[in-house]
């Protein structure tokens, strides 16, 4: 352990030496190594963004050191560095559930193998008066009191998903459920680079029982891109949230969304191909659709919108919150592509975690489903390709996911967790699959 602390303390503390004033703090550590085994499965043809038929194996490996520091009673920064090093099954592509919660598509740029920094923002708390409540360590958070009434103002850089669409039960891909459609609702296209973080400013109001939180922030130049757009008045998204918590209740979260950015449209590419109109200048980069298929890339325009919502139900079914069910469901407007999460327009998502033998092991299971918008459908069926699918045609069907895992703790610090996917349709084809994707994660933090 202490060779894998140093490590951990050479990679991230040459960013902090230039900070002044209070020391900052060593809030984790972590690193996360994931192996999986993607079976062969029935696959009479594929195309350039095609889930592998013949089986595939692949590993992650991701490390972190993440800090904190109380500048003002008021004011805090965190600052988190990260190393991503290794690649999904599959070229990461041909799923909207994509298996790996870890895994990096690869974007329009290279991204390297160096450590690069994850997040880099500041937290201003506004005391509003009341009880005070106790709050614990924890990755991006100080330990201490905070006022039940508060108003937090969050800016810099930072994963939406921090803030918004979170889940005791399914929102920690490094220690619960791995597959992309579980930790987040997959129709949520939640502003972010190819690593999944953004730019962006959010405020949270929280009062006894109930909490809205408000949250504006950058969208990619591109689908997938590794680039955030600067052209902030049409590239940028829009998300407001609503949580209630009566006591002893369930937790509900209501979210609505709002995309802005140079995205294309689903019928202009249609159209396009029937015309031989997409035959043109793209205005993005091309994602290498067939001749006279339809290419969304070349339908590209500046504030085009993509709107949806989130329902958000998380169950505890114990004090200590180790126990609990969650579902999520989710749908968007489905006229413009998919631009920053994932493919789907319409997802369904429930499931539990539970105890297990020992007091820190837990277990999971859980069941998504995901569809597409007639639109989308009709687009990969032509022949048309998305960031993550495009088989070259498209027997449409909704894509499902059941995923079991097994977390077991002997120690504080390891857990090591065997894990189950089957996927049914995937990308949305009934003629190929059914998938099986065998896993097994191992996960060290302090």
């Amino acid at each position: 352990m202490r060779m894998f602390r140093t490590a951990f303390l050479g990679l991230a503390l040459p960013a902090l030496l230039a900070a002044q004033g209070p020391v900052p703090e060593l809030l984790g550590l972590q690193a996360t190594l994931i192996g999986q085994d993607l079976r062969p499965f029935p696959s009479p043809y594929a195309g350039p963004n095609s889930l592998t038929g013949g089986g595939d194996r692949a590993v992650t490996q991701t490390y972190g050191a993440y800090f904190g520091v109380q500048l003002t009673t008021r004011f805090q920064v965190y600052l988190d560095v990260e190393l991503f090093r290794g690649s999904g099954v599959g070229k990461t592509v041909g799923l909207a559930g994509l298996p790996n919660g870890d895994a990096v598509r690869q974007g329009s740029g290279d991204l390297g193998q160096s450590p690069y920094l994850a997040r880099l923002f500041g937290r201003w708390t506004l005391p509003l008066g009341g009880a005070e409540e106790t709050i614990g360590r924890a990755m991006d958070q100080l330990p201490g009191r905070v006022p039940a009434r508060r108003l937090v103002l969050t800016a810099g850089k930072l994963a939406a998903n921090d803030l918004f669409d979170t889940s005791a039960f399914a929102g920690a891909p490094r220690t619960q459920f791995m597959n992309w459609s579980l930790f987040n609702a997959p129709a949520w296209d939640f502003a972010a680079d190819t690593r999944g973080y953004t730019r962006g400013l959010a405020a949270e109001l929280y009062q006894p029982g109930w909490a809205l939180a408000l949250g504006r922030f950058q969208m990619p130049t591109e689908a997938n891109g590794n680039q955030l757009d600067a052209d902030l008045p049409r590239a940028h998204s829009d998300n407001v949230q609503l949580t209630l918590q009566p006591d002893g209740g369930p937790v509900i979260r209501l979210l609505a969304f709002a995309n802005h950015a140079r995205m294309g449209d689903y019928a202009a590419a249609l159209a396009g191909a029937n015309t031989g109109a997409n035959t043109g200048v793209s205005t993005g980069v091309s994602t290498g659709a067939s001749a006279g298929a339809p290419d969304i890339t070349a339908t590209r325009r500046p504030g085009r919108a993509k709107r949806g919502w989130v329902l958000n139900l998380e169950r505890p079914l114990d004090p200590e919150g180790a126990q609990g069910l969650f579902l999520r469901l989710a749908s968007n407007d489905g006229r413009t592509e998919s631009f920053a999460f994932t493919e789907a327009d319409r997802s369904l998502a429930f499931g539990g975690q539970a105890r297990g033998r020992g007091s820190e092991d837990r277990w999971g299971l859980a069941l998504s489903i995901q569809d597409l918008s007639p639109g989308h459908r009709a687009y990969l069926a032509a022949g048309g390709q998305g960031f993550v699918l495009g088989d070259g045609r498209l027997a449409a069907a909704r894509e499902q996911v059941v995923e079991a895992y097994y977390a077991w703790a002997p120690r504080p610090w390891l857990r090591l967790s065997p894990d189950l996917q089957w996927i049914r349709n995937p990308g949305y084809n009934r003629d190929r699959g059914p998938a099986k994707v065998l896993g097994l994660r191992l996960r060290l933090s302090v």
